[in-house]
């Protein structure tokens, strides 16, 4: 079955980028929720700092992906993409933004996907799903993590262990 793989705050490491690319099974899609390259405040001593290779790779990659702009990238960098984006995927209405902005509740949006805390939350309000994937590169909790989403869940997953730390089931559409 396919499935969303959400992550955000990448910050330009090519090892988390790899981490990332290595969830993926084909017909998964992936969702960016903002700073994958930070190219405005990146590391560039940092040999780990790798946003050219992470382009070059991004543009031969074979998985259909959403990405927006993040606080810390320079839309010159990766042209052709917006700071916030809406898409249909499993029949919910998905609204994609990093977070450092303000934006309003939006009717009509079931999942509202943002990164920029680099701490993971999964939580229900007001009929709407709000997923923060947090960060598998700098996360300020100490836990590396990523989102998952398919036909009957959003979940929060450990990267390392690969346990799911939060879960919300669907109604069935």
């Amino acid at each position: 079955m396919a499935k969303l793989i959400v992550t955000a705050d990448i910050h330009g490491s090519l090892s988390s980028w790899l981490t990332i690319k290595a969830l993926l099974n084909p017909k998964d899609k992936l969702v960016i929720a903002g700073d994958l390259f930070d190219t405005k405040y990146g590391n560039y001593a940092n040999a780990d700092f790798r946003p050219e290779a992470i382009k070059q790779d991004l543009k031969k990659f074979k998985n259909n992906f959403y990405y927006i702009y993040g606080n810390c990238d320079v839309p010159s960098f990766f042209p052709g993409f917006d700071t916030n984006t809406r898409f249909m995927v499993f029949k919910r209405q998905i609204f994609l933004l990093h977070g450092h902005r303000p934006y309003q509740y939006t009717s009509g949006v079931d999942i509202i996907i943002q990164g920029h805390t680099h701490i993971c939350s999964l939580i229900k309000q007001e009929g709407q799903i709000l997923m923060n994937p947090g960060s598998i590169t700098y996360p300020k909790n100490g836990i590396s993590t990523y989102g998952v989403i398919d036909d009957t869940s959003a979940n929060i997953i450990e990267l390392e262990t690969g346990n799911k730390l939060i879960s919300i089931k669907f109604k069935p559409s």
